[in-house]
């Protein structure tokens, strides 16, 4: 069986956001039931574009071939960071995640040029439609369905106002390295936006 390599694309998060999704987690690690939330390590926090899963790795030099494309032909943008709230909802949650609010909605055409892109070199589009979110954690599947109410308490109690504003100017190409400790992101490529613009 060939090796291949499992990848994503995605915007990445200024230092400072990094920082305040670091302390809201650990906010809610103090609400929550003890072992019913599985966090993701706040460096680990991105935006996805797209997700590509397990390629080979003779794939990566035509993905960074349309990516380069696709970057130069979107100016760097801004949207903000805030609004806490869970998938399906707060009743029932399986995702925590912070909302993205994008005014301007250049993270919408961004995310519409990767995937057609992505597209074109053979990968399928993503069914659901398109809700930019920053995902901080996801329910234990051990967990019982009173700590999960419980859960979803300790967010609904949970007041948070705008963490910031996030200056996107690069997209990256990540490789999903799996560790017996969890999921290490290295790039493989990073894309500076508009250069089509200057």
């Amino acid at each position: 069986m060939r090796e291949t390599l499992r990848t994503f694309i995605a915007v990445p998060l200024s230092k400072a956001i990094t920082q305040e999704l670091d302390k809201l987690q650990r906010r809610l690690m103090r609400a929550c039931p003890a072992h019913t939330v599985r966090w993701v390590p706040a460096e680990n926090i991105h935006l996805t574009m797209h997700f590509l899963g397990d390629i080979l790795p003779e794939r990566v030099g035509p993905i960074k071939e349309a990516l380069t494309a696709v970057a130069r032909n979107v100016p760097p943008f801004s949207f903000s960071a805030g609004q806490l709230g869970a998938f399906p909802n707060t009743s029932r949650p399986r995702v925590i995640w912070v909302g993205v609010s994008d005014t301007a909605s250049w993270l919408a055409l961004l995310h519409e040029a990767v995937n057609e892109s992505m597209e074109q070199l053979g990968y399928k589009r993503e069914a659901r439609r398109f809700s930019p979110h920053l995902t901080l954690g996801r329910i234990q599947r051990k967990a019982s369905q009173e700590d999960v109410r419980n859960v979803g308490k300790a967010l609904s109690a949970t007041q948070i106002g705008t963490l910031g504003i996030v200056t996107v100017e690069t997209l990256i190409f990540f490789q999903s390295i799996l560790r017996p400790t969890g999921a290490e992101y290295a790039p493989l490529a990073t894309f500076k936006l508009g250069k089509a613009w200057t």
